[in-house]
């Protein structure tokens, strides 16, 4: 059982890694737009996975600073959590990141906007939450926005050490439409290959909205079943944050 409980809150944790306003956050698959040059763009977030009877999940900040154009550097500083009969939580694990974007087409092109999104996860956790390894996820994504839709997705590779543990694999796409200047709604499907020696795969469909407050504040959640079923693993995802802009 804690090796199942330490499961979740790493794929939790995972799921929550793979993250303006109208794309990426809340859902697992991401954009290639950065934070605007000088700009912050921030979240106070909880994030999970759901099993009958259990949820894991982190539950934190992240901060996103457009540190020059088409360059945003990022950090998650999460605590990580599992509930079954009680609740326990402790230090997540920190991750810090780094997203480029290297294509950018004018107005009017057929091509999308692209960007690489490496992100370094320490080994923070206290162990009964994790593997004790950091980990480097390696993935590219892709976007194209036509009028008031937006579809984008992409995936990645997780190099992923550790006893017991295996390198996997990530994609995702989704399709947003803004519905009104502060209502955006969408669907996301995503897939995420075993993360550990004998562990099943996760497969989800999200549905997402964002609604902005403000001019610098939004609230934003997500959430959907899992599509895969094993004598292991039925489980949902979930995700809401507040955001911050300025």
């Amino acid at each position: 059982m804690a090796e199942r409980r330490t499961g979740l809150a790493l794929l939790a944790a995972a799921l929550l890694a793979a993250a303006p306003a109208w794309a990426g956050p809340p859902y697992v698959t991401d954009d290639p737009e950065p934070t605007r040059t000088g700009g912050w763009e921030n979240y106070a977030l909880v994030s999970g996975v759901n099993t009958p009877g259990e949820t894991a999940g982190v539950a934190g900040a992240e901060l996103n600073y457009g540190a020059a154009e088409n360059l945003q550097l990022s950090a998650l500083l999460p605590l990580a959590f599992d509930s079954t009969h009680s609740l326990r939580a402790g230090t997540g694990d920190v991750q810090l990141s780094a997203k480029y974007r290297f294509l950018h087409p004018p107005e009017g092109s057929w091509l999308p906007d692209a960007a690489v999104f490496p992100a370094l996860t320490l080994p923070t956790a206290p162990r009964r939450l994790d593997t004790g390894h950091a980990s480097v996820f390696l993935p590219i994504w892709l976007e194209k926005d036509v009028g008031k839709w937006s579809t984008f997705g992409g995936g990645g590779y997780d190099i992923n050490p550790g006893r017991g543990q295996r390198d996997y694999g990530l994609v995702g796409w989704a399709v947003t439409r803004a519905l009104s200047k502060r209502l955006n709604l969408g669907v996301e499907l995503y897939h995420q290959t075993p993360q550990t020696i004998g562990g099943p795969a996760f497969t989800n469909l999200g549905f997402g909205a964002i609604y902005q407050l403000t001019k610098h504040w939004a609230v934003m959640a997500s959430g959907g079943p899992g599509l895969q079923h094993s004598a292991h693993v039925n489980d949902s995802a979930f995700y809401a944050s507040l955001q911050f802009t300025n």
